[in-house]
């Protein structure tokens, strides 16, 4: 592709509306739904969350307090209708705006101005809470910038979609290995003021998803994203693009380059639980064995031919096409979705089949091991008896594991609950080695 087919558009929306709460009158609603954890994941119980509208700050919409897992019971917050994230030439800005504060008397309090939500889906905010050595120590501090297909941002750089082989000496992976973190560079690559962040492997994918599709949108349309979105990923990590060109990190923030990350940013539910059920793919091509480098634009104010666009993947998906149908659209009949081997940083692969009642084995109790070691932090969580035999008890257990970190309650380890619990397990258990 050359660049020159990127070709940017003017801006529909210099003249746009952005709406604040105080103006909505009779709108759609939005459901929101705070986290206050540490570092390690461990809840914040206790914590006192105010919410506020950036136009009038001083004025506290909601005062919510979290109970022993970490979270304020979900709200509902106005947002405006749903039809405005659905159609490219919209003038109004698809989603609310809203300021987080979070305070716990033995914690680092945490300020997120500018968090969004969008109608009928449910907004998830993270805010992760430090112990505080001093009654003045500083908190945190996120600016949320604006979503992807509403703000300027600039178009990417197109690059080749299966990038050379390194012939620098480093180690280079042999095959596609999902890894436990990324290191995120703020920034463009050579901008060395630019801070690098440590991400989990999958908060990054969700993050990313989030800020440059709308959660709104058909599911065939965002899966469709979330494995443009991995593959591109894994494309970096696998050729060790960055690190090959002597820098110190796995990918960038910089849409001309990489993909939208905003620290501190909320995800939406219905993203995060795509996220969770598609991690361990990406997209291949017969014969080739570094995953697809996935580009792709709006496809509105920027136009990329042979490339998926953001708003002909959801056309696409109103149509009725699934997933591999909208890549196929875009990116060649040859395209297919392929399965990493290896998941990096958790203590066995996936077995390949549900944990259900029933069930019995060395899994089962690998499983109940895990969850109550889980349980010591987030204690609503009921212990069980470690037996290798999945009772009711045991799926008690996964149903109250999986209310809390926002999965479909349903008692089953499946492949989503499976690798979500090995995600906690190892961060809770670090923490208590720490």
């Amino acid at each position: 592709m050359n660049i020159a087919n990127l070709s940017s558009k003017s801006n529909k929306k210099d003249k746009a509306i952005r709406i604040y709460p105080t103006e909505l009158g009779t709108q759609s609603l939005g459901r929101l739904q705070i986290h206050c954890v540490t570092p390690n994941i461990a809840p914040v119980q206790g914590a006192t969350v105010r919410i506020t509208s950036p136009a009038q700050p001083t004025v506290v919409l909601e005062e919510i307090t979290t109970d022993i897992s970490g979270l304020t019971p979900e709200i509902e917050l106005p947002a405006p209708p749903i039809d405005y994230s659905l159609d490219p030439s919209a003038m109004v800005q698809p989603y609310s705006e809203y300021n987080i504060f979070c305070m716990q008397p033995d914690y680092t309090p945490v300020s997120i101005s500018n968090m969004q939500v969008l109608a009928d889906v449910t907004a998830i905010q993270d805010a992760t809470m430090r112990v505080s050595e001093t009654p003045e120590a500083e908190g945190s501090v996120y600016v949320i910038s604006p979503h992807t297909l509403w703000g300027d941002f600039p178009p990417k750089i197109a690059e080749p979609e299966i990038n050379p082989a390194a012939e620098t000496g480093e180690i280079v992976l042999s095959r596609v290995v999902i890894p436990e973190f990324v290191i995120v560079h703020d920034g463009p690559p050579t901008d060395a003021s630019a801070a690098n962040h440590y991400v989990r492997f999958t908060d990054y994918i969700k993050n990313v998803a989030c800020s440059e599709i709308y959660a709104t949108w058909p599911e065939a349309t965002i899966q469709a994203n979330v494995l443009a979105i991995l593959s591109f990923t894994l494309n970096r990590v696998f050729t060790e693009w960055y690190r090959n060109q002597g820098f110190n990190f796995t990918v960038t923030s910089s849409t001309a380059f990489d993909h939208k990350w905003v620290p501190g940013r909320n995800i939406f539910s219905n993203i995060g639980i795509i996220v969770d059920s598609l991690f361990v793919n990406y997209l291949s091509r017969p014969n080739i064995r570094q995953p697809i480098l996935t580009q792709y634009c709006d496809g509105k104010r920027v136009q990329c031919p042979n490339w998926m666009t953001q708003w002909g993947s959801k056309d696409l998906g109103d149509q009725g096409y699934d997933a591999i149908s909208i890549l196929r659209h875009f990116y060649g009949d040859s395209i297919f979705i392929n399965t990493a081997p290896q998941v990096s940083g958790v203590p066995a692969s996936w077995p390949g089949q549900n944990l259900n009642i029933g069930a019995s084995g060395n899994n089962v109790r690998m499983i109940q091991e895990q969850l109550n070691a889980i349980a010591n932090v987030y204690t609503q969580i009921p212990k069980v008896a470690v037996n290798g035999q999945y009772n009711e008890q045991t799926a008690e257990a996964v149903r109250t594991f999986q209310s809390i970190f926002n999965m479909p309650a349903t008692g089953i380890v499946d492949f989503p609950t499976w690798y979500r619990i090995s995600g906690i397990y190892v961060a809770v258990t670090r923490m208590a080695e720490g």
